[in-house]
């Protein structure tokens, strides 16, 4: 007799092994009946465009699932079942279940013995940034990000307005802390976790991470002479809830984010994470070309809605190429790829220290980093907003809501903004960033990325980095909007540098990007935000 966890581990195999060939919504084997194994998995599918939400919900029933959500506009579906049969009836190449993944990994680690924890977003801070209890005095003497965008500069041009909303796809905002208090709008903020949309204020509010509520001060933390002040302050907040207390970002948990967004009018989003399963290794992951499908059509619709999105770079200090645009058959071929940041009409952003170098952590590559903006590195993070205070934190989670409010700032000047205008406002306004003549960050003799590129787009900082009082000014450059790949201009020289794999890269302090991890975890979780936990963080990017 099967117990209830290996029921749900027979159940996880069927989906991950995928038994049956290709299915398009008809059935793919004979199955008269659905035998229940009393434990649901969740999962993700993809349908034809255009199949209404009746269709939809037969073919899912049909094939002994129940139907959590429909999103007709995209043709994607969110279903759970307990049966082997629902994956048998549909085919890998139309359904995949980050749940059912977990369990197979599980039960590998379980006969393996433990794996090693995997956080890295956020870094930890060395600078004695932990969380203080507001109200707190004036601290954006403290925050070197700021100035170094000229954010603080700008908003005597522009502070926002309060048309303009920000989703912060994350793990909830503390809409509680005296600088979001009036920035969080409750009615359009929304829990994603079960890749249908709840509204109920418990739903959406961080129960277990203090990164959401870090980087909703980053876009938009009030100017009221306290505490830090944020980017935008004069926009408002949504807090989209798609990180569970796990640091997990479930395909469905993210489409669920984008369309919630796109939906209600949100004008950009930040996008901190990477979605499950992710690429760490930079090896194929089984149902990767299901997972990059959904992303795609979601993220595609909020922009034909006009919701920009701004994605991070990761923090995983690898080589990204960028998403294909593919049928959801195609497996993904060679490469590292995360997403959204992969996707082509994200503005992704990669992370510089506080003397505007790349940092160590920070991945990057040539047709996917856009933009470059403040993440913070070894000794100096970034200061923000957490449950309770305060505190600085390093990453690309940390350097994206830079871009995001300055393109709420755009928005806040040019009320029929598009996301296309507001690319193209953020490129025209950066400032370039040639590759470095030498990258070796520890001073060991061996250089530690590759930079290709030259001095106007590269894969380090793409076309630069942001300004905001020139963007809000006007005082900008013709350029490629941000997003938008490579400048084809052959009277650029482009700039090369040769590293070796990045397996067994170090990065500052002569640490591998995996002993940050452990470090993150012990450090950044238990000592500077304790009773913060984020077990196996995938937040920002990883």
């Amino acid at each position: 007799m099967l117990t209830r966890g290996n029921a749900l581990l027979t159940c996880a195999a069927l989906v991950l092994t995928g038994l049956v060939g290709a299915g398009g919504g008809t059935a793919a084997a004979e199955v008269t009946e659905c035998a229940d194994s009393g434990a649901a998995i969740r999962y993700i599918v993809l349908f034809d465009t255009g199949t209404s939400t009746g269709v939809a919900n037969d073919r899912i029933a049909t094939a002994c699932g129940r139907t959590t959500v429909y999103y007709p506009e995209i043709a994607v579906a969110v279903a759970t079942a307990g049966s082997p049969a629902f994956a048998e009836r549909f085919g890998r190449d139309r359904v995949f279940s980050a749940q059912g993944q977990r369990l197979v990994e599980q039960q590998a680690s379980t006969a393996e013995g433990p794996a090693d924890p995997v956080i890295t977003d956020p870094l930890p801070s060395s600078d004695g940034g932990g969380a203080t209890d507001p109200p707190s005095p004036d601290r954006t003497g403290e925050q070197w990000d700021m100035r170094a965008i000229s954010a603080d500069l700008a908003r005597s041009v522009e502070r926002g307005d309060r048309d303009v909303v920000v989703g912060v796809l994350d793990s909830g905002i503390d809409a509680s802390h005296p600088d979001l208090a009036n920035a969080v709008d409750p009615t359009l903020s929304a829990g994603c976790l079960s890749g249908a949309p709840e509204t109920r204020r418990a739903a959406w509010e961080p129960t277990g991470s203090a990164h959401g509520t870090h980087v909703a001060g980053i876009v938009a933390a009030a100017d009221n002479g306290k505490g830090i002040t944020g980017v935008a302050p004069g926009v408002r907040l949504a807090s989209v809830k798609v990180v569970d207390d796990r640091g997990y970002v479930d395909p469905e948990a993210a489409v669920c984010g984008l369309m919630w967004a796109a939906r209600h009018g949100m004008t950009v989003t930040n996008n901190s994470y990477f979605v499950t399963p992710g690429t760490p290794s930079c090896t194929p992951t089984e149902g990767f070309g299901v997972v990059r499908e959904a992303i795609t059509r979601a993220a595609d619709y909020a922009e034909t809605e006009g919701t920009l999105t701004v994605a991070a770079a990761t923090n995983d200090a690898v080589n990204l190429t960028p998403s294909p645009a593919s049928p959801p058959s195609s497996a993904q071929q060679g490469g590292c790829e995360a997403l959204p940041a992969g996707l082509r009409g994200s503005v992704t952003v990669s992370a510089v220290d506080k003397d505007g170098l790349k940092t160590g952590y920070s991945s990057y590559g040539l047709g996917v980093v856009d933009l470059t903006a403040p993440g913070g590195d070894s000794g100096r993070c970034v200061l923000s907003t957490v449950p309770g205070g305060y505190a600085s934190l390093c990453g690309t989670s940390m350097a994206a809501p830079h871009v995001t409010g300055i393109a709420a700032l755009l928005a806040a000047r040019d009320g029929e903004a598009t996301p296309e205008r507001l690319r193209t406002a953020l490129a025209a306004a950066a400032t370039p960033v040639a590759c470095p003549d030498d990258y070796d960050l520890t001073g060991n003799g061996t250089q530690d990325a590759y930079c290709s590129g030259y001095e106007g787009y590269n894969g380090f900082y793409g076309r630069g980095m942001v300004d905001a009082l020139a963007a809000v000014s006007g005082q900008q450059q013709p350029g490629q909007p941000a997003g938008s790949g490579p400048d084809t201009d052959a009277g650029h020289d482009e700039q090369i540098r040769d590293v070796p794999d990045h397996a067994g890269i170090e990065h500052t302090g002569g640490k591998t990007a995996h002993q940050f991890d452990s470090v993150v975890q012990r450090d950044a979780l238990h000592d500077v935000l304790q009773g913060v936990g984020i077990d196996r963080q995938r937040e920002e990017g990883r």
